[in-house]
Protein backbone atom coordinates (compact mmCIF):
# COMPACT_ATOMS: atom_id res chain seq x y z
CA UNK A 1 0.00 0.00 0.00
CA UNK A 2 1.49 3.78 -1.02
CA UNK A 3 1.56 5.81 1.74
CA UNK A 4 3.78 8.98 -0.28
CA UNK A 5 1.48 11.82 -0.20
CA UNK A 6 0.44 11.17 3.62
CA UNK A 7 4.50 11.15 4.64
CA UNK A 8 5.02 13.98 2.23
CA UNK A 9 1.91 15.88 3.85
CA UNK A 10 3.07 14.89 7.10
CA UNK A 11 6.59 16.22 7.03
CA UNK A 12 5.22 19.62 6.28
CA UNK A 13 2.49 19.20 9.13
CA UNK A 14 5.70 18.96 11.48
CA UNK A 15 6.76 22.08 10.91
CA UNK A 16 3.64 24.00 11.33
CA UNK A 17 1.99 22.27 14.07
CA UNK A 18 3.59 20.72 17.44
CA UNK A 19 4.12 16.95 16.32
CA UNK A 20 2.31 17.88 12.98
CA UNK A 21 -0.84 17.23 14.69
CA UNK A 22 -3.82 18.96 16.71
CA UNK A 23 -4.71 16.00 18.89
CA UNK A 24 -1.87 13.87 19.77
CA UNK A 25 -4.19 10.29 19.24
CA UNK A 26 -4.00 11.20 15.87
CA UNK A 27 0.44 10.89 15.73
CA UNK A 28 0.87 7.08 15.82
CA UNK A 29 2.86 7.74 18.21
CA UNK A 30 1.98 4.57 20.20
CA UNK A 31 2.52 2.11 16.89
CA UNK A 32 5.29 4.44 15.48
CA UNK A 33 5.29 5.18 11.71
CA UNK A 34 3.62 8.13 9.59
CA UNK A 35 -0.41 8.97 9.95
CA UNK A 36 -2.38 9.02 7.02
CA UNK A 37 -3.64 11.80 6.06
CA UNK A 38 -7.45 11.39 5.11
CA UNK A 39 -9.51 12.65 1.70
CA UNK A 40 -12.83 12.20 2.56
CA UNK A 41 -15.02 9.42 4.62
CA UNK A 42 -17.91 7.44 2.87
CA UNK A 43 -20.53 5.26 4.74
CA UNK A 44 -18.54 2.67 6.63
CA UNK A 45 -15.12 3.38 4.76
CA UNK A 46 -12.21 6.27 4.85
CA UNK A 47 -10.05 7.04 1.81
CA UNK A 48 -6.63 8.86 1.82
CA UNK A 49 -4.92 11.37 0.10
CA UNK A 50 -3.13 8.69 -1.41
CA UNK A 51 -6.32 6.97 -2.56
CA UNK A 52 -6.33 4.09 -0.30
CA UNK A 53 -9.75 2.77 0.92
CA UNK A 54 -10.07 1.70 4.37
CA UNK A 55 -12.60 0.15 6.64
CA UNK A 56 -13.41 3.14 9.31
CA UNK A 57 -13.28 1.60 13.40
CA UNK A 58 -12.13 5.21 14.71
CA UNK A 59 -15.23 6.50 13.46
CA UNK A 60 -13.49 10.26 14.87
CA UNK A 61 -13.03 8.54 18.11
CA UNK A 62 -17.08 7.52 18.09
CA UNK A 63 -19.06 10.19 16.63
CA UNK A 64 -20.23 8.21 13.53
CA UNK A 65 -22.13 5.87 14.80
CA UNK A 66 -24.61 6.60 11.31
CA UNK A 67 -21.24 6.32 9.34
CA UNK A 68 -19.73 9.44 7.25
CA UNK A 69 -22.29 11.42 5.02
CA UNK A 70 -25.20 10.12 5.88
CA UNK A 71 -28.00 11.78 3.78
CA UNK A 72 -29.91 13.06 6.54
CA UNK A 73 -27.08 14.70 9.08
CA UNK A 74 -25.75 15.78 5.43
CA UNK A 75 -28.81 17.37 4.39
CA UNK A 76 -29.24 19.06 7.88
CA UNK A 77 -26.09 20.68 7.99
CA UNK A 78 -26.44 22.01 5.04
CA UNK A 79 -29.53 23.74 5.54
CA UNK A 80 -28.31 25.09 8.55
CA UNK A 81 -25.43 26.27 7.23
CA UNK A 82 -27.76 28.22 4.60
CA UNK A 83 -28.94 30.08 7.22
CA UNK A 84 -25.74 31.09 8.84
CA UNK A 85 -22.55 29.74 10.85
CA UNK A 86 -23.23 31.43 14.01
CA UNK A 87 -25.25 34.07 15.88
CA UNK A 88 -24.16 34.59 19.41
CA UNK A 89 -27.95 34.52 20.11
CA UNK A 90 -30.51 31.69 20.99
CA UNK A 91 -31.92 29.54 18.42
CA UNK A 92 -34.95 27.09 18.36
CA UNK A 93 -32.25 24.59 17.50
CA UNK A 94 -30.76 24.47 20.91
CA UNK A 95 -34.48 23.86 22.37
CA UNK A 96 -34.70 20.89 20.10
CA UNK A 97 -31.19 19.04 21.17
CA UNK A 98 -31.60 19.92 24.83
CA UNK A 99 -35.27 18.35 24.43
CA UNK A 100 -33.99 14.78 22.81
CA UNK A 101 -31.18 14.63 25.51
CA UNK A 102 -33.38 15.11 28.14
CA UNK A 103 -36.28 12.67 26.36
CA UNK A 104 -33.17 9.95 25.89
CA UNK A 105 -31.28 10.37 29.35
CA UNK A 106 -33.85 9.14 32.27
CA UNK A 107 -31.48 11.12 34.90
CA UNK A 108 -31.14 14.39 32.91
CA UNK A 109 -34.06 17.26 33.48
CA UNK A 110 -31.74 20.03 32.64
CA UNK A 111 -28.95 19.98 30.30
CA UNK A 112 -25.74 23.00 29.15
CA UNK A 113 -24.49 22.85 25.28
CA UNK A 114 -20.75 23.12 25.25
CA UNK A 115 -18.07 22.95 22.61
CA UNK A 116 -16.62 19.57 23.83
CA UNK A 117 -16.26 16.78 25.62
CA UNK A 118 -13.41 18.59 27.81
CA UNK A 119 -15.73 21.64 28.45
CA UNK A 120 -18.71 19.37 29.56
CA UNK A 121 -16.58 17.57 32.57
CA UNK A 122 -14.61 20.92 33.42
CA UNK A 123 -17.97 22.16 33.55
CA UNK A 124 -19.27 19.10 35.39
CA UNK A 125 -16.78 19.50 38.35
CA UNK A 126 -17.05 22.96 38.83
CA UNK A 127 -20.66 22.46 39.69
CA UNK A 128 -20.38 19.69 41.83
CA UNK A 129 -18.00 21.65 43.63
CA UNK A 130 -20.25 24.85 43.60
CA UNK A 131 -22.99 22.90 44.68
CA UNK A 132 -21.73 20.80 47.56
CA UNK A 133 -18.82 23.61 48.42
CA UNK A 134 -16.43 20.93 48.60
CA UNK A 135 -13.54 20.75 47.07
CA UNK A 136 -12.40 16.91 46.45
CA UNK A 137 -13.06 14.68 42.89
CA UNK A 138 -12.36 11.19 42.84
CA UNK A 139 -11.46 10.01 39.31
CA UNK A 140 -10.38 6.53 38.08
CA UNK A 141 -6.73 5.49 36.76
CA UNK A 142 -7.20 4.71 33.39
CA UNK A 143 -10.50 6.78 32.71
CA UNK A 144 -10.01 9.77 30.31
CA UNK A 145 -12.14 12.34 30.87
CA UNK A 146 -10.09 15.15 28.59
CA UNK A 147 -7.66 17.61 29.44
CA UNK A 148 -8.88 19.65 31.99
CA UNK A 149 -6.13 20.33 34.50
CA UNK A 150 -7.37 19.00 37.64
CA UNK A 151 -8.19 15.74 36.37
CA UNK A 152 -4.70 15.59 34.08
CA UNK A 153 -2.95 13.67 36.77
CA UNK A 154 -1.47 10.33 38.38
CA UNK A 155 -1.99 7.86 41.10
CA UNK A 156 -0.10 8.78 43.75
CA UNK A 157 2.52 5.96 46.11
CA UNK A 158 -0.61 4.90 47.70
CA UNK A 159 -4.17 3.37 46.66
CA UNK A 160 -5.88 6.33 48.25
CA UNK A 161 -3.45 9.68 48.32
CA UNK A 162 -4.45 12.82 46.13
CA UNK A 163 -3.17 12.90 42.93
CA UNK A 164 -0.12 14.46 41.24
CA UNK A 165 0.43 16.38 37.80
CA UNK A 166 0.77 13.96 34.76
CA UNK A 167 1.63 17.15 32.87
CA UNK A 168 3.94 19.94 32.70
CA UNK A 169 1.91 23.09 33.03
CA UNK A 170 -0.49 21.25 35.33
CA UNK A 171 0.51 22.85 39.21
CA UNK A 172 0.57 20.84 42.42
CA UNK A 173 -2.00 23.19 43.79
CA UNK A 174 -4.51 22.48 40.96
CA UNK A 175 -4.16 18.55 41.59
CA UNK A 176 -4.19 18.85 44.99
CA UNK A 177 -8.04 18.22 45.66
CA UNK A 178 -8.25 14.98 42.88
CA UNK A 179 -8.09 11.49 44.57
CA UNK A 180 -7.41 9.25 41.78
CA UNK A 181 -8.35 5.37 42.53
CA UNK A 182 -8.51 1.99 40.76
CA UNK A 183 -11.55 0.93 38.65
CA UNK A 184 -13.60 -1.80 39.72
CA UNK A 185 -12.15 -1.57 43.17
CA UNK A 186 -14.97 -0.96 45.38
CA UNK A 187 -13.23 -1.55 48.60
CA UNK A 188 -10.66 1.21 47.48
CA UNK A 189 -13.65 3.28 47.04
CA UNK A 190 -15.78 2.80 50.30
CA UNK A 191 -12.24 3.54 52.14
CA UNK A 192 -11.61 6.75 50.05
CA UNK A 193 -15.17 7.65 51.50
CA UNK A 194 -14.18 6.80 55.18
CA UNK A 195 -11.24 8.74 55.48
CA UNK A 196 -12.33 11.56 52.85
CA UNK A 197 -16.08 11.81 52.68
CA UNK A 198 -16.73 15.58 54.01
CA UNK A 199 -14.97 16.67 51.94
CA UNK A 200 -15.56 14.77 48.64
CA UNK A 201 -17.83 16.84 45.87
CA UNK A 202 -18.20 14.04 43.19
CA UNK A 203 -16.74 11.38 41.52
CA UNK A 204 -16.49 10.60 38.16
CA UNK A 205 -15.90 7.85 36.17
CA UNK A 206 -16.66 6.13 32.58
CA UNK A 207 -19.60 3.41 32.70
CA UNK A 208 -17.81 1.67 30.34
CA UNK A 209 -14.18 2.56 30.12
CA UNK A 210 -13.28 3.53 26.39
CA UNK A 211 -9.67 5.06 27.00
CA UNK A 212 -7.53 2.41 28.64
CA UNK A 213 -9.74 -0.20 25.90
CA UNK A 214 -12.82 -1.71 26.68
CA UNK A 215 -13.00 -1.96 30.34
CA UNK A 216 -16.67 -3.12 31.76
CA UNK A 217 -17.35 -2.11 35.39
CA UNK A 218 -18.10 -4.93 37.85
CA UNK A 219 -21.82 -4.55 39.59
CA UNK A 220 -19.97 -4.47 43.11
CA UNK A 221 -18.31 -1.22 42.19
CA UNK A 222 -21.70 0.62 40.15
CA UNK A 223 -23.29 -0.11 43.67
CA UNK A 224 -20.46 1.27 45.91
CA UNK A 225 -20.20 4.12 43.42
CA UNK A 226 -24.08 5.01 43.88
CA UNK A 227 -24.36 4.26 47.83
CA UNK A 228 -21.00 6.08 49.01
CA UNK A 229 -21.90 9.22 47.06
CA UNK A 230 -25.40 9.36 48.10
CA UNK A 231 -24.69 9.00 51.91
CA UNK A 232 -22.14 10.95 51.72
CA UNK A 233 -23.85 14.09 49.88
CA UNK A 234 -21.24 13.48 47.48
CA UNK A 235 -22.62 13.78 43.38
CA UNK A 236 -22.30 10.88 41.06
CA UNK A 237 -20.72 12.18 37.77
CA UNK A 238 -21.04 10.07 34.62
CA UNK A 239 -18.98 10.31 31.53
CA UNK A 240 -20.62 9.17 28.84
CA UNK A 241 -19.34 11.50 26.03
CA UNK A 242 -17.81 8.32 24.37
CA UNK A 243 -20.53 5.88 25.47
CA UNK A 244 -23.32 8.39 24.91
CA UNK A 245 -25.99 7.10 22.14
CA UNK A 246 -23.22 4.44 21.14
CA UNK A 247 -24.23 1.47 23.44
CA UNK A 248 -27.74 2.40 23.81
CA UNK A 249 -29.83 5.21 23.05
CA UNK A 250 -30.13 6.17 26.60
CA UNK A 251 -26.78 5.72 27.14
CA UNK A 252 -25.01 3.16 29.56
CA UNK A 253 -26.17 4.36 32.35
CA UNK A 254 -29.57 2.90 30.92
CA UNK A 255 -28.12 -0.60 30.43
CA UNK A 256 -26.32 -0.57 33.48
CA UNK A 257 -29.36 0.54 35.16
CA UNK A 258 -27.42 3.65 37.26
CA UNK A 259 -28.82 7.29 38.02
CA UNK A 260 -25.85 9.73 38.48
CA UNK A 261 -26.48 12.93 39.32
CA UNK A 262 -24.93 14.61 36.56
CA UNK A 263 -24.12 13.25 32.89
CA UNK A 264 -21.47 14.70 30.44
CA UNK A 265 -21.95 13.93 26.66
CA UNK A 266 -19.83 14.96 23.33
CA UNK A 267 -19.44 13.20 20.59
CA UNK A 268 -22.74 11.50 18.79
CA UNK A 269 -24.71 14.17 20.40
CA UNK A 270 -23.25 16.54 17.67
CA UNK A 271 -22.94 14.17 14.77
CA UNK A 272 -19.34 14.70 13.96
CA UNK A 273 -19.51 18.30 14.61
CA UNK A 274 -18.14 19.92 17.49
CA UNK A 275 -20.01 20.13 20.84
CA UNK A 276 -20.16 18.55 24.13
CA UNK A 277 -23.29 18.94 26.90
CA UNK A 278 -23.60 18.17 30.27
CA UNK A 279 -26.78 17.66 32.11
CA UNK A 280 -28.73 16.31 35.55
CA UNK A 281 -31.50 17.31 37.98
CA UNK A 282 -32.71 20.49 37.50
CA UNK A 283 -32.06 21.34 41.59
CA UNK A 284 -28.15 20.94 40.38
CA UNK A 285 -28.16 22.24 37.09
CA UNK A 286 -30.36 25.43 38.43
CA UNK A 287 -27.06 26.53 40.23
CA UNK A 288 -25.52 27.49 36.85
CA UNK A 289 -25.21 31.28 35.48
CA UNK A 290 -27.43 32.70 35.20
CA UNK A 291 -29.84 30.56 37.04
CA UNK A 292 -27.30 30.43 39.49
CA UNK A 293 -23.82 31.66 40.30
CA UNK A 294 -21.51 29.03 39.06
CA UNK A 295 -19.58 30.38 35.95
CA UNK A 296 -19.85 28.75 32.73
CA UNK A 297 -20.19 30.23 29.36
CA UNK A 298 -19.39 29.71 25.48
CA UNK A 299 -19.40 31.70 22.47
CA UNK A 300 -19.68 29.15 20.32
CA UNK A 301 -21.93 26.95 22.60
CA UNK A 302 -25.43 25.55 20.53
CA UNK A 303 -23.63 26.20 17.46
CA UNK A 304 -26.59 26.02 15.07
CA UNK A 305 -24.67 23.50 12.19
CA UNK A 306 -23.01 21.40 15.32
CA UNK A 307 -27.00 21.16 16.83
CA UNK A 308 -28.40 20.33 13.12
CA UNK A 309 -26.13 17.65 12.77
CA UNK A 310 -26.95 16.85 16.20
CA UNK A 311 -30.67 16.68 15.86
CA UNK A 312 -30.53 14.71 12.68
CA UNK A 313 -28.11 12.49 14.12
CA UNK A 314 -30.53 11.52 17.49
CA UNK A 315 -33.59 11.60 15.62
CA UNK A 316 -32.27 9.03 13.21
CA UNK A 317 -31.69 6.72 16.28
CA UNK A 318 -34.30 7.36 17.85
CA UNK A 319 -36.56 6.77 14.75
CA UNK A 320 -35.15 3.98 13.13
CA UNK A 321 -32.97 2.16 16.11
CA UNK A 322 -30.10 0.54 14.91
CA UNK A 323 -29.18 -0.88 18.41
CA UNK A 324 -29.99 -4.46 17.59
CA UNK A 325 -28.15 -4.98 14.59
CA UNK A 326 -24.93 -3.05 16.08
CA UNK A 327 -25.10 -5.55 18.81
CA UNK A 328 -25.51 -8.49 16.45
CA UNK A 329 -22.45 -6.97 14.38
CA UNK A 330 -20.14 -6.02 17.36
CA UNK A 331 -20.63 -9.98 18.67
CA UNK A 332 -19.82 -11.21 14.79
CA UNK A 333 -16.15 -9.35 15.01
CA UNK A 334 -15.39 -9.78 18.67
CA UNK A 335 -16.62 -13.78 18.32
CA UNK A 336 -14.26 -13.81 15.22
CA UNK A 337 -11.24 -11.79 16.56
CA UNK A 338 -11.00 -13.69 19.72
CA UNK A 339 -11.16 -17.57 17.51
CA UNK A 340 -8.64 -16.28 15.60
CA UNK A 341 -6.42 -15.26 18.66
CA UNK A 342 -7.00 -18.29 20.15
CA UNK A 343 -6.11 -20.44 17.38
CA UNK A 344 -2.84 -18.36 16.46
CA UNK A 345 -1.65 -18.99 20.20
CA UNK A 346 -1.77 -15.43 21.06
CA UNK A 347 -2.38 -13.78 24.69
CA UNK A 348 -5.52 -12.21 23.47
CA UNK A 349 -9.03 -11.59 24.70
CA UNK A 350 -12.02 -9.11 23.14
CA UNK A 351 -13.86 -7.09 25.55
CA UNK A 352 -16.92 -5.47 24.03
CA UNK A 353 -20.24 -3.78 24.71
CA UNK A 354 -22.05 -3.10 21.65
CA UNK A 355 -20.67 -1.73 19.19
CA UNK A 356 -17.21 -0.39 20.95
CA UNK A 357 -14.49 -3.31 21.66
CA UNK A 358 -10.78 -3.89 22.05
CA UNK A 359 -8.80 -6.78 21.60
CA UNK A 360 -6.09 -6.76 24.07
CA UNK A 361 -2.61 -8.40 23.87
CA UNK A 362 -3.25 -9.30 27.18
CA UNK A 363 -4.51 -12.72 28.44
CA UNK A 364 -7.00 -11.00 30.33
CA UNK A 365 -9.95 -10.06 31.60
CA UNK A 366 -8.67 -6.38 31.47
CA UNK A 367 -10.93 -4.99 34.56
CA UNK A 368 -8.47 -1.65 36.08
CA UNK A 369 -5.28 -0.03 34.62
CA UNK A 370 -3.09 -1.84 36.42
CA UNK A 371 -4.27 -4.88 34.21
CA UNK A 372 -3.90 -3.06 30.62
CA UNK A 373 -0.66 -1.85 31.12
CA UNK A 374 0.76 -5.46 31.08
CA UNK A 375 -0.95 -5.88 27.40
CA UNK A 376 2.30 -6.16 24.78
CA UNK A 377 1.95 -3.35 22.97
CA UNK A 378 4.74 -4.39 20.43
CA UNK A 379 2.67 -6.84 19.41
CA UNK A 380 -0.17 -4.71 18.92
CA UNK A 381 2.39 -2.20 16.96
CA UNK A 382 2.52 -4.79 14.35
CA UNK A 383 -1.32 -5.80 14.11
CA UNK A 384 -1.97 -2.37 13.75
CA UNK A 385 0.34 -1.61 10.88
CA UNK A 386 -0.83 -5.33 9.76
CA UNK A 387 -4.32 -4.56 9.75
CA UNK A 388 -3.51 -0.61 7.96
CA UNK A 389 -1.89 -2.72 4.60
CA UNK A 390 -5.01 -5.49 4.53
CA UNK A 391 -7.44 -1.89 4.40
CA UNK A 392 -8.59 -1.67 7.54
CA UNK A 393 -7.97 1.50 9.94
CA UNK A 394 -7.83 0.65 13.82
CA UNK A 395 -7.79 3.06 16.57
CA UNK A 396 -3.63 3.52 17.12
CA UNK A 397 -3.05 2.83 20.50
CA UNK A 398 -3.91 -0.52 22.38
CA UNK A 399 -5.64 1.88 24.88
CA UNK A 400 -8.67 2.89 22.38
CA UNK A 401 -12.07 1.18 21.35
CA UNK A 402 -12.88 0.62 18.12
CA UNK A 403 -16.20 1.72 16.66
CA UNK A 404 -18.84 0.00 14.95
CA UNK A 405 -21.11 2.08 12.76
CA UNK A 406 -24.71 1.39 10.57
CA UNK A 407 -23.04 1.51 7.99
CA UNK A 408 -21.03 -1.33 8.72
CA UNK A 409 -22.00 -4.45 6.59
CA UNK A 410 -21.86 -8.37 7.94
CA UNK A 411 -19.65 -8.70 4.98
CA UNK A 412 -17.60 -5.60 6.08
CA UNK A 413 -16.68 -7.29 9.22
CA UNK A 414 -16.09 -11.04 7.74
CA UNK A 415 -13.74 -9.18 5.99
CA UNK A 416 -12.09 -7.13 8.54
CA UNK A 417 -12.20 -11.01 10.52
CA UNK A 418 -10.29 -12.70 7.11
CA UNK A 419 -7.26 -9.63 7.46
CA UNK A 420 -6.90 -10.60 10.85
CA UNK A 421 -6.31 -14.01 10.14
CA UNK A 422 -3.69 -13.38 8.30
CA UNK A 423 -2.03 -10.31 10.29
CA UNK A 424 -2.38 -12.16 13.80
CA UNK A 425 -0.87 -15.39 11.99
CA UNK A 426 2.58 -13.45 10.93
CA UNK A 427 2.96 -11.58 14.11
Amino acid sequence: MNHSQSEAIFQKAQTLMPGGVNSPARAFGAVGGTPLIMDRGEGAYLFDVDGNQLIDYIGSWGPMILGHQHPKVKAAVHAAVDKGTSFGAPTCGENELAQLIIDAVSSIEKVRLVNSGTEATMSAIRLARGYTQRDIIIKFSGNYHGHVDSLLVAAGSAAATLAVPDSPGVTAGTSQDTLILAYNDAAGLEHAFAEHGTNIAGVIFEPVVGNMGCVIPHGEFLAALRKCTQDAGALLICDEVMTGFRVGYGGAQTLLDISPDITTLGKIVGGGLPIGAYGGRADIMNHILPAGKVFQAGTLSGNPIACAAGIATLTELRDNSPYAVLEELGEQLATGLQTLAEAAGKRCCVQRVGSMLTLFFHAGPVTCWADAAECNTEQFGKYFWGMIEKGVYLPCSQYEAMFISTAHTATDIQNTIDAAAQVLEAI
